[in-house]
């Protein structure tokens, strides 16, 4: 369903070939160093579920928990699994793209530039990526043999050794402490996902109405993704203050409704796990306060010219807000209301904080708290 005229629009496998190719190997490791590490990132993310569990006071349903696997990845491993998240996530739009190629000039276009072309340019994307991403829960993972534990589909946790290596090899923390330290943020994740049953399928409504409003003429996405691309090689002006970013192709209101509401959520989501990962760890990382303090500088330097702009065209400079906006909402409210009264945020949809709830806790509080107890 994602081909025009026979051309498929987006050649996954030569994106994923690309990015293979392009990413960065990775920092030197011993086969046993490599091990060890793999060993210990897999003991920490076991250790985190009672940590969090307990500092949260949110337990799986069930079985859940156990059904969602930990998997411990190197940089190609990380772009097989999303690559294969993003062609599920993206079927709808791609859907209604192929179907407007008869009457759009831009799907004309779209379908003679081949599928090829944007593969490689997604790929060049994901190889960016790959080497930034310290872990990740993965929400909606498809059904897979690609990568071991996603035969059952649903969500897995995944961990990137060598980015963990990387930023802890740069940073100056002790390996150990940090690598607790980035299991507990993740495990963060699977325990929203996990303990909060509606979740997922409310995220994943919320993403597909998004995609249902997209009216956007495919030429335009496709030169958006070029503009991306092209900042990786060097070829778009490091200086273009025009450049939009990836997530503003937003044309209708219905559209920015939801926008706005899917930015609340992952404000929530990011802000929450960056808090319960400082909270847990002055109990379990003897250095947390260390490694807090130069990650933030890491996070809020960013790097060369190049690597700020193509965060900008990607919407990453949005995910940075989110951590520190998400975090911010939370510890307001549990200062307030105790973690017992925080997670009334997790009762239904209707108690989600929306994105102004979100700069002014004070708001969803009276909302949520004082409405009930009215």
């Amino acid at each position: 369903m994602t081909s025009i005229g026979g051309v498929e629009m987006v050649d996954w496998n030569l994106a994923v070939a690309t990015a293979t190719r392009l990413v960065r190997p990775g920092p030197e490791v011993t086969r046993d160093e490599a091990r060890a590490v793999v060993a210990e990132l897999r003991r920490h993310a076991k250790a985190s579920e009672e940590h969090v569990r307990a500092f949260t006071r949110m337990m799986p349903e069930g079985t859940e928990a156990e059904d969602t696997p930990v998997l411990v990845v190197d940089r190609a491993g990380w772009v097989k699994a999303n690559v294969a998240g993003f062609r599920e996530l993206l079927r709808p739009l791609l859907d209604k793209m192929q179907e407007r190629r008869g009457s759009s000039p831009g799907g004309a276009v779209l379908g003679a530039v081949g599928g090829k072309v944007t593969g490689v340019e997604l790929g060049m994307l994901l190889s960016f990526l790959a080497s930034r991403v310290l872990g990740q829960y993965e929400t909606f993972a498809p059904t897979s043999r690609d990568l071991p534990g996603s035969e059952r589909g649903g969500g897995r946790l995944l961990l990137v050794a060598p980015n963990v290596v990387h930023v802890e090899r740069e940073l100056d923390v002790d390996p150990h402490d940090f690598r607790l330290w980035v299991c507990l943020h993740e495990e963060t994740h699977r325990t929203q996902f996990t303990a909060v049953h509606w979740l997922r399928d409310h995220l994943e409504g919320e993403i597909q109405s998004f995609l249902d409003q997209t009216e956007v003429d495919p030429m335009t996405i496709l030169e958006r993704l070029r503009e991306a691309a092209q900042s990786l090689s060097g070829a778009r002006d490091e200086d273009d203050e025009n450049g939009r970013s990836i997530v503003e192709l937003v044309q209708t209101p219905a559209q920015r409704e939801i926008l706005g509401r899917l930015t609340a959520v992952m404000s929530l989501l990011e802000g929450h796990a960056d808090f319960v990962m400082d909270g847990v760890g002055p109990d379990v990382v003897a250095s947390v306060a260390e490694i807090r303090e130069k990650f933030q500088k890491r996070r809020a330097s960013g790097a060369s010219r190049l690597d700020q702009a193509l965060r900008k065209l990607l919407g990453l400079d949005a995910k940075l807000r989110q951590y520190r906006d998400g975090e911010r909402f939370v510890r307001a409210v549990v200062e307030e209301v105790g973690m017992d009264g925080f997670n009334r945020v997790w009762t239904s949809p209707n108690t989600l904080p929306t994105k102004a709830e979100i700069a002014k806790p004070a708001d969803w509080i009276a909302r949520v708290h004082r409405k009930a107890e009215g």
